[in-house]
């Protein structure tokens, strides 16, 4: 079972308890819900096997025909192979002249988690990523394993504040008939890395770009990580649509595209069209498609874009190789910021607002007091218990009063049962008497639930919180190792429970089932998910505890009494 199904269902039993609880004091047979809206599917990008071609009038321009199989041998890296290094403040970036492929993607900021030493992007047994290919008619031009002079010879350095340094490849045919140059120019202080070429020789071809096989692997989990692992592409009509590694299949994508990219938990590697957001403004400034292969030799899939050359034989588009961050992403525009997009499409609006608010705050509180991550989402849990006090004070009244109108509630429902009319009119008037609603207890309750929501969103993909220790926890948005957390969010929502039940005289025997059953459910669902995330809801729920013992003897004091009623004012 996938996580996301596997939250939304914890999601959907803890409501179940809150709504449950709401109704059965008073116990009122609740209304059946309204069955939830059909998922329809958003129209894709259309997708096609190698050799099926589209109707003509789905066929967006440029044409990319069909895809070339790669070699049963990959172009693996000699170990006396040259390599040429870019070093700059955030990363480190070596390419090999033979092909002008990048071998190695080293993020300097960022350790490891699977292994010594800082992230490195790119796959060692991958052969090497950003290789070029051009299509010409039925003939293809394999550049990815020529030998290219390079400018210049030992690389760049580049120092914080520093101006952007070029690093330039240029291959010339023995006969001087034909020529390819590309050229990266690099930030010192961005990830952004610009890209331009010039074809010289061959009329108007079709320039496909080596995207590789995925991102290496660098997380503790490297189980979650490979289901995270996925291609994702921003059509310029459809939006953008991710495929999982683990579901992919040779296919050809049809454009245009505004970018494509490899992304892993936290991690991505982007290839947009043209050299600014701004250029976007034809066919030749998009992508053409993509061309997912899978070589015979090799079990993973490997993804090229291809894109128009110009009439004049340039070619420009960017790349991006750094974390998921989301300032940095936002900045590139074309919808970077949403590589690794949250849940269902029609969730992202929602959950996206709760997501920045809550990333604000959590960096706020971790930056002015000095607070490392796991200190900051205790208090975070315990604030939000403060701020949203006095709705659950509301609610919690709201409960009281429904629970002491109950047998005024069990005696007109007997008496008008045959009456749905008068049945009705009693009802109404009980509301305006005693301010009885079944609801009004349950929907301020609602409101922690789209934080918990944004917060797993939060853990997911949120570069800030990955590698973060605390107490007995080396990674904060990974599980946690000995099931401490979920331990103690499972026994925190058993008292909760419990104390709520022995101010209550008849238990409903639904309820003492909820009450064993939903500790076991959540520890099972939680246990697996972002330990920080337990550590947010545990402090929540713990927080709740004085509430509950609060309302319950409040309870106590009801007993006997007629139930109160409204101002007259």
């Amino acid at each position: 079972m996938k996580t996301e199904v596997r939250f939304l269902l914890a999601i959907g039993l803890m409501l179940l308890v809150l709504v449950g609880t709401n109704k059965l004091f008073p116990p009122i047979v609740p209304e059946p819900l309204p069955p939830g809206p059909d998922g329809a599917e958003t129209p894709g990008e259309v997708v096609t096997e190698p050799g099926e071609v589209p109707d003509a009038e789905e066929r967006p321009a440029p044409r990319i025909p069909p895809p070339v199989v790669a070699p049963e041998e990959g172009p693996e890296p000699l170990a006396t192979e040259r390599r040429v290094s870019v070093e700059g403040p955030l990363y480190r970036f070596e390419f090999s002249p033979l092909g002008a492929r990048l071998t190695s993607a080293e993020m300097s900021q960022f350790q490891s988690l699977s292994h010594e030493g800082v992230v490195d992007l790119v796959p060692e047994d991958a052969g090497g990523y950003l290789g070029h290919r051009l299509l010409v008619g039925s003939d293809t031009v394999d550049l990815s394993r020529v030998p290219y002079r390079v400018e210049p010879e030992d690389g760049l350095r580049l120092v914080a504040g520093g101006a952007r340094d070029t690093l330039r490849f240029a291959y010339e045919h023995p006969t001087g008939d034909f020529r390819f140059e590309v050229a990266y120019a690099f930030h010192p202080d961005m990830y952004e890395v610009d890209v331009r070429g010039r074809v010289v020789g061959v009329d108007r071809p079709l320039l496909v770009t080596d995207l590789g096989a995925g991102l290496a692997f660098a997380e503790a989990d490297s189980a979650d990580e490979a289901r995270m692992m996925a291609y994702v592409h921003n059509h310029v009509q459809n939006g953008i649509r991710s495929i999982t590694l683990q579901d992919a299949e040779p296919a050809v994508v049809e454009g245009p595209l505004m970018w494509a990219a490899f992304r892993s938990k936290f991690f991505v590697l982007a290839l947009l069209a043209g050299e600014t957001d701004a250029e976007l403004v034809g066919a030749t400034s998009y992508l053409g498609g993509l061309i997912v292969s899978r070589s015979p030799m090799e079990e993973r899939v490997r993804v090229a874009a291809a894109q128009s050359v110009r009439a004049d034989g340039r070619f420009a588009y960017r790349l991006f190789m750094g974390p998921q961050d989301y300032t940095r992403l936002s900045s590139l525009g074309q919808g970077m910021e949403e590589v690794n997009p949250y849940g269902w499409r029609f969730f992202r609006p929602i959950v996206r607002p709760f997501v920045s608010i809550i990333m604000a705050i959590l960096v706020f509180l971790h930056t002015q007091l000095s607070l490392g991550y796991g200190w900051v989402l205790i208090v975070f849990g315990v604030l939000m218990r403060i701020v949203l006090f006095p709705l659950n004070q509301k609610a919690m009244k709201a409960q009281l009063r429904n629970m002491a109108v109950q047998p005024l509630v069990q005696e007109i429902q007997k008496k008008h049962k045959d009456n749905p009319e008068k049945l009705q009119k009693e009802m109404m008037r009980l509301y305006k008497e005693h301010g009885f609603n079944p609801l009004a207890g349950c929907l301020p309750l609602l409101l922690p639930w789209p934080v918990l929501i944004a917060l797993f969103f939060v853990f997911q993909n949120t570069i800030e919180l990955r590698g973060v220790p605390f107490l007995w926890l080396s990674d904060l948005s990974a599980k946690d190792p000995f099931y401490i957390l979920p331990i103690i969010l499972a026994v925190s929502m058993f008292l909760m429970q419990w104390v709520s039940m022995r101010s209550i005289e008849q238990v409903n025997p639904q309820m003492k089932m909820m009450m064993w059953m939903m500790p076991g459910i959540m520890l099972f669902v939680f246990m697996n998910l972002a330990s920080g995330l337990n550590l947010y809801y545990a402090t929540a729920n713990i927080a709740t505890i004085p509430q509950q013992i609060w309302i319950a003897n409040e309870r106590k004091k009801m007993k006997g009494k007629p139930p109160p009623k409204l101002d007259s004012k």
